[in-house]
């Protein structure tokens, strides 16, 4: 079994026409989809992703310290093992309990020397299934962000069971004999802490072996209340996939030679081997080795060929990692996993298993289509990476999306490969024809084409088997890279729709790849659902694009496309300034934000803006003295060198002079989970502020640890009253804050600001005041 052996230990291509009462992943004759499996909880996605969504910004600004360092396996390990030495402060800085504590999974390092480390965690020394997280710390080591399943502290009044051990593996015994497993007893079963889905309980995860009803090799893995007796979650831990040089022609390969023999062994890629199981259905099997270095004929009557498919497979999509995001080895320690060919009789699938952390193709229905061409070889190999990093978990959409990782750098390895006898495309399984006409597994340019697959996210994707749920993903990724509409690429006709109806601009292929590894292997935890894909593909964009950049805005259309959050138009995009305020006499300042997807300089102007006040037409700077008082509804109208425009409408109040100490705002404001709101104090006072400037809170809200407050002053300057403390789990935050203000003018529009920085604990600004 893998290290974290709650995720699936097994991955396949295709999905069985039989009603299951278990998530499976297998590849079967009747199937259309690709598979995953990890338990965790299906979520919806469109509320969370539509705030962020809307989000524009002024200027994009690539950060090119966000490209992944070139580590050596011996860097890795120093890093892993620094992260481990430093598991119990990090714990403690991150305000988890007692009982808690972190297992190191993954390290992942940025060019400016920013730590992405993916850590697991137990709880009273039982692994908790849902509760991994990743701490992303800057280079000085300090804590920037953390990116979780779960609430940073756990809470299990009761660990008790009050099932027995042998209850629980006849229930699991009896899910697995209804796959097809003849086994009458589990494998093992272990405590552990669900932490998935609701509230925290005790449980224990059962294994039970055996073999699926369509010969594939079964791990089922049944998760049970350890109070109740309920199934919590069951998941299939086999997973299947294609490949094979049958489809790709006369390739070099990767041996080696130990005196006059040679061998399927590739000492350039982490010593991948390829084995022959000649039929049989379990053990390694045999080394493929010969008297020269030619290996098949190109058909399936030498066995060699498809060993010559599955081992260019394998290098194909090392190389990729390594050259294209600098991963040497799926876990980044330089070390390969191996290949088995030959799986069992006219068995129609292939698949990845943690347990030995490899990959098995079958021969296809008859023995006459190996299951092994570069884009099956390149989809369980990835089943592999996904396990090693996020750890998706196989269910819901989280499941769908680990599905869709796999078809997506399926895709990807297929066109980087560049052969011409199977060129890059964007469909899946295409050269193994295995439903006998000519059609392929997928199509990611409209998923639905299959006759099951989802072309858009919606409220019910969660509950459809995750082969199925992966077709919002794929499709993401065809209209990022190509976008939408009639085109022809690599000779293959594509018509990819949008759910709003609106064009997509592409960001190119080779971009779409960089965003989602990025978001994969730093931004995603096993219960990522689709909003949640959204936020670290845009996130992902930030670092590598710029925040605003034309990349990023097209990132997030591309997901708008597919029903998950909102567009950000191309073209012209002006940022509103919010409300503002000024007293009559009193000069004021304002900086028009704006960018254009479009290049060449931007011009402005203004209608509406209060007396005395005027804009530049080149620099967006509107200034002036108001002469007079009023409300005022200014509209900023800018256009870009293309002719193309965008406008903001804002309010703009001017006031009289006024001799007030005390500026209140009694409204109520929601504090978004995870969100940000601001709240607003019109100061009408004369003057600079106060050197001791009194700042009333009073926020209603449970675990406040979770809240950070600033008070932003007229000009935007932000002075922090409040930072986070995940281990401060205390109501409600009612207190009285002094900031040294004497540099800033009084009047103006003063905010309170409040960040939640977590899940689960919402509350609102009930009020707050200042006191000059």
């Amino acid at each position: 079994m893998s290290s974290t052996p709650h995720r699936p230990t097994r991955r396949s291509v295709f999905r069985s026409t039989r009603s299951r009462s278990v998530t499976t992943a297998s590849l079967v004759a009747a199937a259309t989809a690709l598979a995953v499996a990890v338990p965790g909880a299906p979520a919806s996605a469109r509320s969370d992703a539509a705030a962020e969504a809307s989000r524009t910004v002024a200027s994009a600004k690539p950060d090119p310290g966000a490209l992944p360092a070139q580590l050596t396996p011996g860097q890795r390990e120093t890093l892993i093992r620094r992260a481990e030495k430093d598991a119990g402060a990090t714990g403690d800085r991150l305000g988890l309990g007692a009982e808690e504590k972190l297992k190191v999974r993954d390290v992942v390092k940025d060019a400016d020397g920013t730590v992405h480390t993916r850590y697991e965690r137990t709880y009273a020394g039982l692994p908790v299934l849902g509760g991994d997280l990743v701490v992303h710390a800057s280079k000085s080591g300090a804590v920037d962000s953390v990116t979780r399943s779960y609430k940073p502290q756990l809470k299990v009044a009761d660990l008790s069971a009050e099932v027995s051990r042998a209850a629980v593996e006849r229930q699991a015994v009896r899910a697995a004999r209804a796959e097809g497993s003849t086994r009458t007893e589990a494998d093992s079963t272990r405590k552990v802490v669900w932490a998935a889905k609701g509230t925290p309980t005790p449980a224990y995860e059962t294994v039970v072996s055996g073999v699926q009803d369509d010969g594939t090799p079964s791990e089922l893995h049944v998760i049970t209340d350890a109070r109740s007796g309920d199934t919590l979650y069951q998941y299939e831990g086999v997973h299947t996939g294609t490949g094979n040089t049958r489809y790709s022609g006369t390739v070099p390969l990767g041996t080696s030679q130990s005196g006059s023999a040679y061998t399927l062994t590739d000492a350039d890629r982490g010593n991948h081997r390829t084995y022959n199981l000649n039929r049989g259905s379990s053990g390694t099997g045999t080394l493929f080795s010969g008297a020269d270095d030619v290996w098949g004929d190109g058909t399936t009557a030498d066995p060699e060929t498809a060993g010559a498919d599955a081992h260019y497979g394998a290098a194909l999509t090392w190389d990729y990692y390594k050259n294209v995001h600098g991963r040497n080895g799926l876990r980044g320690d330089g070390v390969a996993p191996y290949s088995r060919v030959h799986y069992g009789n006219n068995y129609v699938n292939a698949f990845w298993q943690d347990s030995c952390f490899c990959m098995t193709y079958g021969d296809g229905s008859g023995n006459a289509n190996p299951l092994t061409s570069i884009d099956v070889a390149a989809h369980e190999m990835t089943h592999g990476l996904t396990s090693v990093t996020a750890g998706l978990n196989y269910s819901g959409e989280s499941g769908g999306l680990n599905e869709a990782t796999s078809d997506i750098f399926a895709a990807a390895v297929e066109f980087a490969a560049d052969n011409p006898e199977d060129a890059g495309d964007y469909l899946v399984g295409e050269k193994i024809d295995i439903n006998g006409d000519g059609t392929p597994l997928r199509y990611m340019d409209k998923p639905s084409k299959d006759g099951a697959s989802r072309d858009n996210w919606s409220s019910s994707l969660g509950s459809i088997d995750v082969h199925y749920s992966s077709g919002p993903a794929n499709h993401w990724f065809y209209l990022a890279s190509e976008g939408s509409g009639a085109k022809t690429v690599n000779g293959v006709d594509y018509d990819s729709p949008t759910y709003d109806g609106l064009p997509v601009t592409p960001i190119g292929r080779a971009n779409a790849e960089k965003i989602w590894f990025r978001a994969l292997t730093t931004y995603m935890t096993s219960t990522t659902n689709y909003a949640g894909a959204r936020t670290a593909t845009l996130q992902a964009a930030a670092d590598l694009f710029g925040l605003g950049s034309e990349t990023y805005n097209n990132t997030a259309n591309a997901w708008a496309a597919i029903n998950v959050g909102s567009r950000i138009l191309d073209g012209v995009t002006v940022m509103p300034p919010g409300s503002q305020y000024s007293l009559v006499g009193q000069e004021v300042g304002l900086d028009v934000q704006a960018s254009s997807t479009n290049a060449g300089a931007l011009s402005y102007a203004a209608t509406g803006l209060p007396d005395g006040l005027s804009i530049d037409a080149s620099t967006g700077r509107v200034s002036g003295t108001p002469t007079a008082a009023g409300g005022f509804t200014p509209t900023i109208t800018v256009t870009d060198e293309a002719g193309e425009s965008g406008t903001a409408s804002f309010t703009w109040t001017v006031d009289v002079e006024g001799d007030g100490t005390v500026f209140e705002n009694t409204s109520d404001y929601p504090i978004p989970d995870n969100g940000t709101v601001e709240s607003p104090v019109n100061v009408n006072r004369s003057g600079a502020a106060s050197s001791a400037l009194g700042v009333d809170v009073r926020i209603i809200h449970t675990w406040r640890g979770d809240l950070v407050i600033d008070l932003v002053a007229p000009d935007g300057t932000a002075y922090r009253l409040k930072d986070a403390a995940a281990s401060d789990s205390a109501d409600n935050v009612i207190a009285t804050y002094s900031v040294d203000a004497s540099p800033k003018r009084a009047a103006g529009v003063w905010k309170l600001r409040v960040q939640d920085t977590a899940g689960l604990d919402t509350g609102y600004i009930d009020s707050w005041k200042l006191t000059f």
